[in-house]
This record gives C-alpha cells, sequence and structure tokens, in this order.
C-alpha cells in the first residue's frame, strides 16, 4: 500500500478548487448538501465521520478515505472507533472493502502521526 494519504488530500483539495470555480453553482449545492448532513443533531459529528468513513471504504473512494480519515482525526475519533467502523464497512462491502479498510487504517494512522507532529 503505503500511500501517502496527508499528501493526497493536500493535491485533492487543489483540484476541488479548480471544480469548485469551474461549476461554483453545483458545489455550492454540493457544500449544502455537505453542511446539512455534518450538522448537529442525534449522531455526534465524529459518529458522523466515522459512517462517512465506513461509507468511503464500501464505496472504494481513495479521496473521500483521505478527507474523512483526517477528518475522523480532527472529530477525536480513534483508531479502535475506526477499526468498528471498518468492521462495518467490511460487513457490507465483502472482500473489496477489505482492501480498503486496511487503507483507511493506514490514512487514519497518517493523519493522527501528522496531527501529533511526528
Amino acid at each position: 500500500m503505503n500511500k501517502n494519504w496527508p499528501e493526497m488530500a493536500d493535491e485533492l483539495s487543489g483540484a476541488i478548487k479548480e471544480v469548485r470555480l469551474g461549476s461554483p453553482e453545483v458545489m455550492k449545492a454540493f457544500s449544502a448538501i455537505a453542511s446539512a448532513a455534518t450538522a448537529g443533531g442525534h449522531i455526534d459529528a465524529k459518529t458522523k465521520e466515522l459512517i462517512a468513513l465506513a461509507i468511503a471504504v464500501a464505496i472504494r473512494c481513495d479521496g473521500c478515505v483521505a478527507f474523512h480519515s483526517k477528518a475522523a482525526v480532527a472529530r477525536g475519533a480513534t483508531r479502535e472507533e475506526v477499526m468498528e467502523a471498518m468492521g462495518m464497512a467490511l460487513y457490507m462491502g465483502a472482500g473489496p472493502s477489505l482492501m480498503y479498510a486496511a487503507q483507511a487504517v493506514e490514512a487514519f494512522d497518517q493523519f493522527t502521526e501528522k496531527a501529533a507532529g511526528t
């Protein structure tokens, strides 16, 4: 494996900015969906990020794994919580999700190290 997930998130941020500039109305609507989905409610922000990370694994989206691993770290998720979420992703996505679960854990670990300054 050995993908550099923090680097991927940084590179994708630049590319996403280009899409935002080229399609501002669509991206404004997408941002509104993201804000509504992540807003406070009955499920806390950390749990929502763990759900998003599990979905990213189940649908096999590298960029989504990068961004939602980073967000899970920022929301205070633990490695144990990520592992439980990966269990749900595996349950829902079977064998292919196992490959992405391994990558999601790697991404989470890299963002944790980066956040700790190591």
